[in-house]
């Protein structure tokens, strides 16, 4: 075997992986035979060559058999059908037995021959085509796609018989190179009725797509163009190339069909386009749009908590946290080990599973634009081929998302400090003036009063305690509500970045591998033929 025809051979073998389950089963299924009929050839060659003679009832076959192999193993008389099973005839030393078995030939002959032309050579007499008998017809078509070589035997009579070339001749037009059609009976012609039987079939195996197919003109019973035949029979024994020319037609025959089965237009490309819609779909009905506000409020929540004025701010820790109450942003205490990659975010409503399915036809549609029906199907199960399990790996990506609420709230601390600095002047302020108010009652006399820029002391803690703790918590509040903002359009980036690694690895690339898949089958099968 030639490397080039072992290289096609593997591409084949490649391109028929590829399409299973793609392209049409039969389809599929006839490349495999191939590579398995070739396979099995290989092994059964040795040096031998296979040639068939094939032909209609009457049209002198089993005679022609008999001048070629110079034998009278072939049966020959007026008995319709002479030929009732395939007979092989061998050159050599020894019967290919192993050979023979598997062309599941019973009657065989040996000629013995160590220097012959026809050393090596196995020819077969096979049963009329047009027999009445299914079994001969059957035998038939079992052999003709298994020899090496096919001659086929016929008469002036019925040389056009559509029988004939609907059947066989039109349908084996790729292995015209290894076909020798030849007109028997040329002696029951005159010379120029022969020229003209040999130019309407020559015509008529040229418009078969038969013009590399050779035609003889032979008379078995007076021998004229026997020697011929012998000779073109020898000459292709010699050079060894019809096993694997038969075996290269094989092949180009497989390719082609599988080729019309890929189609002529390239595998499209995804792209961002094609992304982004199906990303804003699962992120609409995976609750992103919910989450992003909880982020804002619980940044709110929190950041009041923590600069807030401490006498009234205290009253906001009984709100709920809102992404707490959606299992978002939690720490190991607070979620059970069971649940940490669990939200309590809400199912997706109806309108919004509408719209995640619309998305994911589009996808579909745009990903098998001029894809055949068995591709394009295949495409349409990747990317539907998590669906089940699409909106539980969304939620675990939402709950595992690092939405950086640990960050970006060093200045509360500050805050928070100063705040307990003028909460504790607030106190000393109220206590002193409380102090100097019952002081009479008391007993105590002639406190001294201190002043801070003309004002008692006690005055300007609890004033100024209570104006820059209310001043500073208004800033505070201010500063926290534009952060929430940026925190809210931070973390919608992140969940957005999460739902499209998401929808890469559950939906993209399965379609992606589907598609590379196909280009992939195309590549291989242009090597195939």
């Amino acid at each position: 075997m030639s490397r080039t025809l072992a290289q096609r051979l593997r591409a084949l073998d490649e391109t028929v992986e590829l399409s299973r389950g793609r392209s049409s089963d039969d389809v599929v299924a006839r490349a495999s035979a191939v590579l398995k009929r070739a396979g099995e050839r290989w092994a059964f060659t040795g040096d031998h060559t296979v040639v068939a003679l094939a032909g209609a009832t009457g049209s002198g076959k089993s005679t022609s058999f008999n001048a070629i192999s110079g034998t009278e193993f072939a049966s020959t008389g007026v008995r319709r059908p002479t030929t009732s099973t395939a007979m092989a005839v061998a050159w050599g030393t020894e019967l290919p037995g192993d050979l023979l078995d598997w062309l599941d030939v019973p009657r065989r002959h040996l000629v013995p021959a160590r220097r012959s032309a026809f050393a090596n050579l196995v020819l077969l007499d096979l049963p009329d085509h047009d027999s009445t008998e299914t079994s001969h017809r059957m035998t038939v078509d079992r052999l003709v796609p298994l020899v090496d070589m096919l001659i086929w035997v016929v008469d002036p009579q019925k040389y056009a018989d559509a029988a004939l070339h609907e059947r066989y001749l039109r349908p084996l037009a790729a292995y015209a190179e290894v076909m020798i059609v030849v007109l028997n009976q040329a002696d029951r012609l005159r010379p120029d009725e022969l020229a003209d039987a040999m130019a309407d079939l020559r015509r008529l195996l040229d418009d078969e797509g038969l013009a590399a197919a050779r035609l003889m003109a032979m008379s078995a019973l007076e021998g004229t163009g026997v020697p011929e035949l012998r000779q073109l029979l020898a000459r292709a024994i010699a050079d060894k190339a019809v096993v694997s020319a038969r075996i290269a037609a094989d092949v180009t025959v497989a390719a082609d069909e599988l080729a019309w089965e890929l189609g002529d237009t390239p595998a499209p490309v995804l792209d961002r386009k094609q992304r982004d819609p199906l990303v804003k779909a699962l992120a609409d009905a995976s609750g992103v749009g919910l989450a992003v506000d909880s982020v804002r409020d619980a940044w709110k929540l929190r950041g009041g908590l923590a600069t807030g004025w401490p006498f009234v701010s205290w009253v906001a820790r009984f709100k709920p946290d809102p992404l707490r109450a959606l299992r978002l942003d939690q720490n190991d205490r607070q979620l059970a080990p069971t649940a940490i990659s669990r939200t309590s975010l809400p199912n997706a409503s109806p309108v919004q599973r509408a719209r995640l399915d619309r998305g994911l036809r589009e996808l579909v549609d745009q990903a098998s634009v001029g894809l055949p029906r068995g591709w394009a199907a295949a495409v349409s199960m990747a990317a539907r081929s998590h669906e089940a399990l699409l909106m539980d790996r969304l939620d675990t990506a939402i709950a595992g998302a690092d939405l950086e609420l640990d960050r970006g709230t060093g200045w509360w601390s500050i805050i928070r400090v100063l705040q307990w600095v003028l909460m504790v002047a607030v106190v000393a302020g109220g206590l002193w003036a409380l102090l100097w108010a019952f002081a009479p009652a008391l007993g105590l006399v002639n406190l001294p009063t201190v002043y801070w820029w003309g004002w008692p002391a006690q005055f300007v803690l609890l004033a100024g305690g209570v104006v820059g703790g209310l001043a500073l918590a208004g800033l505070s509040r201010l500063a926290v509500s534009i952060g929430a903002r940026a925190k809210a359009n931070r973390a919608e980036r992140i969940l957005y970045r999460t739902i499209a690694a998401v929808t890469e690895t559950e939906l993209l690339e399965p379609v992606s591998e589907e598609l590379d898949r196909h280009r992939r089958a195309v590549a291989a099968v242009r090597n195939a033929r």
